[in-house]
Formats: C-alpha cells, sequence, structure tokens
C-alpha cells in the first residue's frame, strides 16, 4: 500500500459528521485496491450467488470510473480551479480567498474557543495551549445535535442557538482552562457553507448548502450574526477568526505536521481546501500576502465537469433544494450516497420484482435510507446476510431473500466505488496543479493531504476505493510519496488555532 494511512495526534472528536454512532467501526489498517479490486471478495465464497440483473449492469456501467475518465475528472478539477482563481466566476469552483495568510506554530499559548457549524450538528470546543514545549495542554468539546426545524428557520433562531449552545458550554470552564485577567474570550468560528471572505474575522454568506435553507442571512456577515447572538445573550466573547471546516482541518494538522499542503472533508458534505501561492491567485489584485501564501477554500462540491452520472443522480438532483448545483458533492458525500442507492432499489423492486411482488410504502420514502446504513450492510461477514436484511427491514420494510441482498451489497458497492474514486481524483487534481506550477515541490517529496469527516473516518470500503483511485492516476513510485492522513477533529483545534493566530493579543 503506497498511499499510506496516518493518524495525527489530536485526539477529540469535533468533525462536522459525526456517524460514529451509527457507523460499523472500522480498523486502522488499509489496502490498496490493486490488490483489492473489490472489498466484498473478501467475504466468503458469497460471490459465486449473485445473478446481475439487466438494471445493475447498467448501473454499473453508468458509474464506471476508469481512469481515463478519473484523469479527465483530475484534469478538469485542474483547470477550473485555475480559471476561479483567475476572477471571480471564472469557473464552478469558487476559489474563496480565506485571508489566511499564516497557519499556525507551534508557539501558540493560552485559552481559545472554536465553534463548529457545518452539518447536521453544532460542537464547541475549547484548547488551553502552552506553546512549543507543551503544545495542546487540555482540549473539552460538547456535541448538540442541530434541530431539524433550525436548519428551515430564520437566521435569528439559528444564530439564537449557537449562542445558548455557547454560553452553556462556557459556564462550565475550569481546571487546567485559564484565561488570564482582563482578556477576552476569543473564538475561532468553523462556518461551513460558502462564504465571501473580506478579512479574517469577516465574511458574506452566499448561500446554504447540505441540506440547509436558513431565511434571512444570504448576503450577510455570518460574523455579525453571531455577534448580535452573543450580545442578545450577554455574552462577552470576540470572533478573531472566521474559517471554513476545511480550513479548520488543514490548520489543524499543519500544527503537527509541516508537510500538510490540502484538506479534505469528507462527511455530510464534502470540500477541500489547499496553501496556494499569492502569485498564482490573480484575482487578489496585487494585494499583498505577509508570507507569500494564502490558503484556498476550493468549494469543489459545485464541480461537474465529466463526473460519470445515472439517471438516479439526475432525478435525486431534480427534486433537491438546490438542483443543478453541488454536483459533486451530491455524487460523492455522505448526506447522498444512501438517498442514490434507495433510488436504484426502488427501481429494480419495481422492475424487475427485487424483493417480490409487494413494495411497502417506506422504500419511497427520500432519505429513509442513509450512507451509514449501506456501511454497515457492507460490514456484514455472514453467509445468509442476515445483517443486510435487519438493516434492510428496519429501514425501508422489505423482505429480503439471499439473492436479493447480494444485489443490495452490488447496489451499495457500485455507488460508494464510484463515490471514492471520483473523490481520489479530486484530491489527484488539486495535487497535479500545484506541482504543474511548483515542479517537484509536490510529488518529489513527502506531501500530506489531511482527511477529516465520518464518511471517510468510518467507511473503509468508501476509504480503499479513494486511496485507489488515486494510486490508479499516479502510479506506485509517485504515490509513495502522497500521505493521506486522517486529521481527527482537524476543523475544531485548527479553528481554536486559528483564533491563536489571529488573536488581538499577539503571542504574549
Amino acid at each position: 500500500m503506497w498511499v499510506t494511512t496516518a493518524t495525527s495526534p489530536t485526539s477529540s472528536s469535533f468533525g462536522s459528521y459525526n456517524l460514529s454512532s451509527s457507523y460499523a467501526s472500522s480498523s486502522g489498517s488499509t489496502r490498496s485496491m490493486l490488490q483489492v479490486p473489490r472489498i466484498r471478495m473478501n467475504i466468503g465464497n458469497r460471490s459465486t450467488m449473485i445473478s446481475t440483473t439487466p438494471m445493475l449492469t447498467k448501473l454499473q456501467n453508468d458509474c464506471a470510473t476508469p481512469v481515463p475518465l478519473l484523469r479527465h475528472v483530475a484534469d478538469s478539477m485542474a483547470d477550473d480551479m485555475r480559471a476561479g482563481l483567475a476572477v471571480d466566476g471564472g469557473s464552478d469552483l469558487k476559489m474563496i480567498l480565506t485571508y489566511v495568510h499564516s497557519l499556525p506554530t507551534g508557539n501558540e499559548k493560552g485559552l481559545f474557543y472554536a465553534l463548529d457549524l457545518g452539518g447536521t450538528n453544532f460542537r464547541v470546543l475549547r484548547v488551553q495551549l502552552g506553546g512549543k514545549q507543551d503544545r495542546v495542554i487540555a482540549t473539552e468539546s460538547d456535541q448538540v445535535s442541530i434541530p431539524q426545524e433550525l436548519m428551515f428557520g430564520t437566521s435569528e433562531e439559528l444564530f439564537d442557538f449557537i449562542a445558548s449552545s455557547l454560553e452553556k458550554f462556557a459556564e462550565k470552564e475550569g481546571g487546567k482552562f485559564s484565561l488570564p485577567q482582563g482578556r477576552k474570550r476569543e473564538i475561532g468560528f468553523t462556518f461551513s457553507f460558502p462564504v465571501k471572505q473580506t478579512s479574517i474575522d469577516s465574511g458574506i454568506l452566499m448561500k446554504w448548502t447540505k441540506g440547509f435553507a436558513v431565511s434571512g442571512t444570504a448576503g450577510r456577515d455570518v460574523v455579525v450574526c453571531l455577534n448580535e447572538a452573543m450580545e442578545r445573550r450577554g455574552l462577552d466573547m470576540r470572533v478573531s477568526a472566521l474559517v471554513n471546516d476545511t480550513v479548520g482541518t488543514l490548520a489543524g494538522a499543519r500544527y503537527w505536521d509541516d508537510d500538510v499542503v490540502v484538506a479534505v472533508i469528507l462527511g455530510t458534505g464534502t470540500n477541500a481546501c489547499y496553501v496556494e501561492r499569492a502569485y498564482a491567485i490573480p484575482k487578489l489584485g496585487g494585494q499583498m500576502s505577509s508570507s507569500g501564501k494564502m490558503i484556498i477554500n476550493t468549494e469543489w462540491g459545485a464541480f461537474s465537469n465529466g463526473l460519470p452520472l445515472t439517471e438516479f443522480d439526475n432525478d435525486m438532483d431534480a427534486a433537491s433544494i438546490n438542483p443543478g448545483e453541488q454536483i459533486f458533492e451530491k455524487t460523492i458525500s455522505g448526506m447522498y450516497l444512501g438517498e442514490i442507492a434507495r433510488r436504484v432499489l426502488l427501481k429494480m423492486a419495481e422492475e424487475e420484482d427485487l424483493f417480490g411482488k409487494s413494495i411497502p410504502e417506506k422504500l419511497s420514502t427520500p432519505f429513509v435510507l442513509r450512507t451509514p446504513d449501506l456501511c454497515k450492510m457492507q460490514q456484514d461477514g455472514s453467509d445468509d446476510l442476515q445483517d443486510v436484511g435487519s438493516i434492510l427491514y428496519d429501514t425501508t420494510g422489505v423482505e429480503s431473500n439471499l439473492n436479493a441482498r447480494n444485489t443490495v451489497i452490488d447496489v451499495c458497492d457500485t455507488i460508494v466505488k464510484r463515490g471514492g474514486r471520483l473523490a481520489g481524483a479530486g484530491i489527484v487534481g488539486i495535487l497535479q496543479k500545484l506541482e504543474d506550477e511548483t515542479k517537484g515541490s509536490i510529488f518529489g517529496k513527502r506531501t500530506v493531504v489531511a482527511m477529516d469527516g465520518g464518511l471517510y473516518e468510518n467507511y473503509p470500503q468508501y476509504r480503499d476505493y479513494l486511496q485507489g483511485g488515486v494510486i490508479d492516476l499516479l502510479g506506485n513510485e509517485i504515490s509513495k510519496n502522497i500521505v493521506i492522513e486522517h486529521s481527527k477533529d482537524g476543523s475544531g483545534i485548527g479553528a481554536a488555532l486559528l483564533a491563536a493566530t489571529n488573536s488581538m493579543y499577539g503571542h504574549e
């Protein structure tokens, strides 16, 4: 296995998509997809019993990701990056300027908070930093599920909920956490939606994604929205850094490893960011960067060039709250894989009697089958696929025989394989873009891609397919230098670290 999977020293969970309670646990080891082209082949000799249906064959053909297709996706990703860096609106990729010029060095000291709004869960975190010698002295975090109604409510309701959660968390501060007298508590605000950043501590929401449709926020500065909510509660805190979860992940991973240049989130939604050289950002318009570099937030979920889409993808997109948008995200991220599979199984049930003559109404319910369900089914190693049958019955109400369960596993594997390999092609596109402009600085030495998010962390088949796609595109020799590192809690620690880096008190 040339593409290496490692785990950063950060230990507490602060990702935007926490599936650990739903996913089956997975070991830390991974294997090259060159060695294991289909994960489920490891499970007995069950494949000999699988009967391929015409619809399954068509699905597998439509979702196929041969190397030439992956190469086209990677090249298109790099081209769209360049176009988006040249001018706003130059491509599907926003290539948002983050105004993060400097990354944590390890010298940071003091108590800092982080807020993370980026998916179905909201998290609050505090960290006590001790400088080069002590690094992270202590961390604490809480997680709160965001009520469904707030995802479709008003801006004031959502931010009041965030401020209330922060207030309750701050009241429990103690032990190893201490703030010097006379200082305000400073916050790194991880806000993982498309924002046009205007400075390190301000940014205008461009639009909601990931199933959110909150009214009254688009076009407003989200830091102002949070500050107003904190003022309404009498909470004396200051946002000193507004960051995307990918930017936070990059900062958190870079704190421990100087070779990190790219960060990717694969959870409910997906995004990627990377360290760009200022001279390669024409739309900076001559603005100075103190370090000669800046982190760029790609918003790669909006990418759409050359993707192998099916009728099920198109139908799901048409029924979504943002049709025609976020196509890459809808193809590779955790919010959508289960729904794509459900739509496939429903049509198989209707046209091929996959589950017999009776089709439960629940199978027609959008999003009733979730990505964690696919994952658990793919971990079923029993001869009769009893877990698969139970999950299908519990989630959709269908009764299934062994042949149907095998077909279900094949559908899951097909959707997950496409998603993982396309994600790998996207990563290669970013690395290739940097390599083309700085010969040897990426592929000629150890280069780390920091990964966070529940989909990547908890779905071993997806993880292996992603790594297999990277290897297929780069080859074994170059892949030896590419480390795909799981940076658990990267976005939380990273946001707090960036709050420290940009503290109003400097590094006293």
